[in-house]
């Protein structure tokens, strides 16, 4: 059961979720999201996910392993923060999470009620789609939200014109 969205009321405003993972398809996700948020006078929200990784191992490696990532993580969130910056003159909202990526963006989704569409965009690589495209493909309630698909065929111009 997921919580009421807000962003309808007074005093909240929408917002647009974007995963970022380092993949060439998220930045087309990146620039539909956060043209979105600025069009409709919203808010973005960038939400990156360490994967659970085998931190398995003898305690000051795990604590090396998991700095490790978190630092990488935190680099490509800068990232992603400048370029939406730049290229749409907005300020992101910055999330980090560990864990599957299904359970964190819907974890997200419940504490953040303001969330109001996920924004994914398909990979073109011979492994499909990608994995969170993929999860959602013939599934009714993968996400509690709207989700909106890029085709990996869209240019960048393309995206700007449809937001």
């Amino acid at each position: 059961m997921v919580s009421k969205r807000l962003s309808g009321l007074e005093g909240h405003r929408r917002k647009f979720l974007a995963v970022i993972d380092n993949t060439p398809e998220c930045y087309r996700a990146l620039r539909y999201a956060g043209r979105r948020a600025k069009n409709s006078n919203g808010g973005l929200v960038l939400l990156y996910i360490i994967p659970e990784g085998d931190f398995q191992q003898w305690l000051g490696v795990e604590e090396i392993m998991r700095a490790e990532a978190r630092e990488e993580a935190e680099a490509t969130m800068a990232k992603a923060a400048q370029t939406v910056r730049e290229s749409i003159g907005t300020e992101p909202e910055i999330v980090i999470r560990e864990g599957s990526p299904a359970a964190q963006i819907n974890a997200v989704i419940e504490e953040d009620r303001d969330i109001a569409i996920l924004v994914l965009a398909a990979g073109s690589t011979k492994e499909g789609p990608g994995p969170l495209v993929s999860m959602i493909a013939g599934r009714g309630a993968a996400f509690p939200i709207p989700v909106t698909v890029l085709p990996d065929s869209l240019t960048d111009e393309e995206i700007d014109a449809l937001c």
